[in-house]
């Protein structure tokens, strides 16, 4: 039998402990092939999930300054549309003062037709009057009270009501321009 501290030589047969050796360090193989195998897969698909959020980032950035774009020009052709709207009541006036033998029948008469052609022009951009009848409840996120009036005697108007309009309010889309200046019957 060999002397332990002797190498075997290829001809000779390795000792039992060697072959464990031997089997171990080939199976301790596979693990780090695996390992190292599993590493690179790891490696690339965060690469490609690094990408995936740089893309979606760039598609964020790119919406939002479409958004902005497109809000810019809402803005732009909002304002165009209602000033096109105008612009018959414009010529309507300048009509009107161009004319110089005009009748005050005739002048009232032009003017009527120009305040029609402005309101409508008005209510096609949704700006809506307000303007609340006598009796109509007091609202304060639609009216401004002016001043509040006593009651006349024998009166069935209620306290908290509109008694009159001074000036009409306006809103747009649902949305106070200016309030109805009213005065308010007092309670």
């Amino acid at each position: 039998m060999p002397d332990a501290r002797h190498a075997p030589t290829p001809e000779e047969p390795a000792a039992p402990d060697a072959a464990h050796d031997a089997a171990r360090a080939q199976a301790g193989a596979d693990p780090v092939a695996e390992l190292q195998a599993e590493l690179a897969e790891l490696k690339a698909k965060n690469a490609e999930l690094a990408e995936q959020y740089l893309r979606a980032q760039a598609d964020m950035q790119n919406t939002r300054r479409r958004a902005d774009e497109e809000m810019s020009k809402a803005r732009k052709f909002a304002v165009e549309s209602f000033a096109e709207s105008l612009l018959p009541v414009c010529d309507s006036l300048e009509a009107g003062l161009a004319v110089q033998s005009a009748s005050i029948e005739q002048i009232r008469e032009g003017a009527e037709a120009t305040l029609r052609q402005l309101k409508s022009a008005l209510e096609r951009n949704k700006v809506l009057e307000i303007s609340p009848g006598p009796g109509a409840r007091f609202d304060p996120h639609q009216h401004q009270a002016i001043s509040v009036v006593p009651r006349p005697e024998g009166s069935t108007q209620e306290a908290g009501t509109v008694v009159s309009v001074l000036q009409k309010g306006y809103s747009i889309a649902e949305r106070v321009l200016r309030p109805a200046l009213v005065t308010v019957a007092q309670g």
